[in-house]
C-alpha cells in the first residue's frame, strides 16, 4: 500500500515557477514508478510528467517539456517526487496530481495509488 500527499500549489503570475511535493509513505514505494497529472477546469485529467523508480528515466508531455521537472527523492526518512515547474503559462492552470504505478507510463490506468492533487492557478 502506497500513500501519497500533494504540496506546493497556489497562486502564481504567468512566467513564475513553482514546486510541487509529493511525500509517499508505504512499504513499497520504491517498486512505484511516479507521475504527475493534471485536471484543468472543465477537462479531463491528463498526462503531465513521469519518472522511473529508478529516477530515470523521465517523460513529459509536449505541453510541458522544457518548462517542468520531475525528481525523485529518497531516503531513510522520506521518499518524496517533486515537479519543477518554470515559465508557468495560464492555461498550466489545473489540479495537479501525483499517481504511483508498476511502471512509467502516460496512461492513468497503470497507476494504482493517487494523492488527493493540488489546485496550481497561473494568473494572466
Amino acid at each position: 500500500q502506497v500513500q501519497l500527499v500533494e504540496s506546493g500549489g497556489g497562486l502564481v503570475q504567468a512566467g513564475g515557477s513553482l514546486t510541487l511535493s509529493c511525500r509517499a509513505s508505504g512499504r513499497t514505494f520504491s517498486s512505484h514508478a511516479m507521475g504527475w497529472f493534471r485536471q484543468a477546469p472543465g477537462k479531463g485529467r491528463e498526462f503531465a510528467a513521469a519518472i522511473s523508480r529508478t529516477g530515470a528515466p523521465t517523460d513529459y508531455a509536449d505541453s510541458v517539456k522544457g518548462r517542468f521537472t520531475i525528481t525523485i527523492y529518497r531516503d531513510s526518512a522520506k521518499n518524496t517526487v517533486y515537479q519543477q515547474m518554470n515559465s508557468l503559462k495560464h492555461e498550466d492552470t489545473a489540479v495537479y496530481y501525483c499517481a504511483a504505478g508498476n511502471y512509467m507510463s502516460r496512461t492513468q490506468l497503470v497507476y494504482n495509488y493517487w494523492g488527493q492533487g493540488t489546485q496550481v492557478t497561473v494568473s494572466s
